[in-house]
């Protein structure tokens, strides 16, 4: 009898355990706290399933524990994937396609396009859009003020503010050798770093442009340059009015509140000339090859329910990034009332375009930083970087 009973409580237990959905990403700060939260949430809500947050550095730390663990395993059923990853994911078959699981979606039409359409890659649909942003211009509004200038609405103008606000203790602009940032200031001129039939496009007259824009400014004496590695240290220069502009996305607002601010701080619109347009940014999260289906299913539960207006007018305001459904926008009324330069990013979505949906392009965007590094830092001229740059892109597999 006690075995009976034995082996009825463990089917008991079977029956109600609930399926693990390990979800890794890259958010740190109040969104990473809002991820944890949302967790705890859907998990309280619901008994079939438990979605467990776990943060793995930021976006490139993230890609490299997660090809690791592919290749070891011990990978995620649910992965936050930078949008320049993400088809390499799907390229190489890492991907779950989930076509099945979203249709019929009773809130597609709410979805901004932009973000939702991101997610299809020759006509599946392998990606869910999360966290979308645009790049925008971050100043030092005294400074812009004090010195009777305007916003720079265009690339002539930005070079002209720049040079106003340098000074022998600050530079007017901090440039990072960083290829998102660096793409707005080409798409932003009408160009793009791939050409439609996805072959990279480093040498083209806008990217060359820009980039001998910002070595002009450099000769000037009027910018800083940081590269990636040095990011925190581009922050501190901007806090520290060492800087007076800098481009970053919106979602590095949040955690640029832990610093203490010495001046009001101003957001902008990227720069554009006519026509020109500015890269959305972000992620979109991916069920990872080896999911069952139950963890499929449940992936794609959490992902409905981090959809719904609430749940998405409080992310926005605890990571800034831009709200994906159009009814969440009423919810976030007073948030941007309370300060209006929390819109800019949400602004510049209609003259937003995708970052580039080609695979070896999370290869390319290495040889470009490497390209910008010897550009503003190792005084190469700029076509010469960008040349050999083009060259490894179109030799690389």
């Amino acid at each position: 009898m006690k075995r009976v009973v034995a082996w009825l409580f463990l089917a008991l237990g079977l029956a109600f355990a609930q399926v693990e959905i390990p979800f890794w990403h890259s958010m740190d700060g109040p969104a990473g706290r809002a991820i944890d939260q949302f967790a705890k949430e859907f998990n309280a809500k619901q008994r079939s399933f438990r979605v467990v947050p776990v943060y793995k550095g930021d976006y490139r730390d993230g890609e490299n524990s997660l090809v690791s663990a592919l290749r070891a395993g011990g990978a995620p059923v649910l992965y936050q994937a930078e949008v320049v990853f993400f088809p390499r994911l799907v390229a190489e078959g890492s991907a779950v396609a989930l076509d099945d699981l979203v249709r019929p979606l009773p809130f597609e039409n709410d979805l901004f396009e932009a973000a939702w359409d991101y997610g299809i890659i020759g006509g599946k649909r392998y990606g869910l859009p999360f966290n979308t942003s645009t790049p925008v211009l971050f100043f030092n509004e005294d400074q812009l003020r004090a010195k009777g200038l305007k916003v720079p609405s265009n690339w002539k103008e930005f070079g002209e503010v720049a040079r106003a606000l340098s000074s022998r203790q600050s530079k007017g602009f901090i440039a990072l050798t960083e290829s998102w940032t660096f793409e707005a200031m080409v798409t932003s001129r009408g160009g793009n770093l791939v050409t439609p039939d996805g072959k990279p496009n480093l040498t083209s007259p806008q990217v060359v442009e820009a980039l001998e824009f910002l070595q002009n400014l450099n000769r000037s004496g009027v910018i800083s340059v940081r590269n990636l590695a040095e990011s925190t240290f581009a922050q501190l220069d901007f806090v520290r009015t060492k800087g007076m502009m800098v481009f970053a996305s919106i979602a590095n607002w949040p955690a640029a509140e832990n610093f203490s601010f010495a001046f009001r701080l101003g957001v902008a619109p990227v720069p554009r000339e006519p026509g020109g347009k500015v890269p959305l940014g972000g992620a979109q999260l991916v069920v990872v090859r080896g999911a069952s289906p139950e963890q499929q299913r449940g992936a794609v539960e959490f992902w409905k329910y981090l959809m719904e207006p609430e749940v998405v007018a409080r992310w926005v305001q605890a990571s800034y990034y831009v709200p994906l459904r159009r009814s969440a926008e009423p919810l976030l009324e007073g948030f941007y009332k309370e300060n209006p330069y929390r819109r800019v990013a949400f602004q510049q979505v209609g003259v937003a375009q995708p970052r580039p949906r080609v695979p070896q392009f999370a290869v390319w965007r290495n040889f470009l930083e490497e390209a910008l590094e010897k550009a503003l830092k190792g005084g190469v001229p700029a076509r010469q970087a960008l040349e050999e740059a083009q060259r490894k892109a179109e030799a690389a597999r």
